[in-house]
């Protein structure tokens, strides 16, 4: 049997921002994101329990997604990884980032620009340092959720190659897979895939303490007059049981801002069907789901520059709850 390389959890995403001052008033003076480093051209953020940056936002003549990071438990995971890239002709190289000295950057057989790290510089947390909280209280990454007219095809690869485990997955009556949930942490997922013209990425989620730290991050947009920046909820997942808001930021990045899903550790754990026909799967209660949120995403880097060129997907239809 091939070992496979020990992928311990989503790391951290890189965004092309146009206007860094904006990016900071909205993650950092309003969403209360922690800076870590700061320069001319970029900055590294985390939540209080974050114990290293998970989100980069760089400065850029247009918006995009540099890279998603995945740590990996050590040095023979990346050799594992390079192994399997070589073996199956995936462009890839090794590159380097703030506090991360090696990683490997590769772009996945579905486009998707995905990096792997096994060391980084940690900082104390800040998780109970409740005198420098600030805004509604961002905790640590939580996952990513990626758009793809090949769903079916890259949950197999990514369960097959890198050991990923299915926790939830939509299936139409032809049984054919519109989304699927997968994770090495054991939560509900690292990576969600759904099904959309792609690869794009359509969410970068940030777990939160409680529901109502959600309800304060919806104050402090209002109170700031910002309100335009919540695009869907807050409600409730009935995939992943999950109390959501989504956000977009002033580049139109999404970011989830996500709490109360559930452990997947079970060796035995069995995944949940849903009904692509299922209202509650989306929305177990909540607003109808604006058409941008189905429709609009975020761009990727294609390897050696520029973006990947989204593919439509062969199913094709929005749910009737669609406003």
């Amino acid at each position: 049997m091939t070992q496979m390389p020990n992928i311990i959890r989503i790391g951290h995403g890189v965004f092309y921002v146009t206007d860094l001052e904006r990016s900071r008033h909205f993650y950092v003076d309003l969403l209360g994101l922690n800076v870590l480093h700061e320069s001319q051209s970029a900055l590294y953020l985390r939540g209080t329990e974050d114990r290293e940056w998970t989100l980069k936002l760089e400065l850029a003549p247009e918006p995009g997604v540099k890279h998603l990071g995945y740590r990996v438990a050590g040095e023979l995971d990346l050799q594992l990884l390079a192994e399997l890239a070589q073996t199956l002709g995936l462009p890839h190289r090794w590159e380097s980032e703030q506090d991360r000295p090696r990683m490997l950057r590769l772009q996945d057989p579905f486009g998707v620009p995905v990096a792997f790290y096994a060391e980084s510089q940690k900082y104390p947390w800040l998780l109970q340092r409740y005198d420098l909280h600030k805004g509604p209280g961002i905790q640590r990454i939580d996952h990513i959720n990626v758009m793809t007219p090949q769903v079916e095809a890259m949950t197999r690869w990514y369960m097959d190659k890198l050991a990923f485990r299915l926790s939830e997955y939509t299936e139409d009556d032809d049984g054919r897979i519109w989304a699927a949930w997968i994770h090495r942490k054991g939560n509900v997922h690292d990576l969600a895939l759904t099904n959309g013209t792609g690869p794009r990425l359509h969410h970068f989620a940030y777990w939160m303490p409680d529901a109502m730290s959600i309800i304060r991050a919806c104050d402090i947009l209002a109170g700031a007059r910002e309100t335009e920046a919540i695009e869907r909820g807050p409600g409730r997942h009935g995939v992943s049981n999950a109390f959501f808001l989504y956000l977009r930021d002033p580049d139109g990045h999404r970011i989830e801002l996500y709490t109360s899903d559930y452990s997947t550790v079970d060796p035995d754990f069995e995944p949940i069907r849903w009904s692509l026909n299922d209202p509650r799967r989306q929305t177990l209660w909540g607003a109808k789901t604006p058409k941008s949120w189905f429709l609009e995403g975020s761009l990727l880097e294609a390897f050696e520059g520029g973006w990947v060129e989204p593919q439509e997907s062969e199913l094709q239809g929005l749910p009737q709850h669609v406003i």
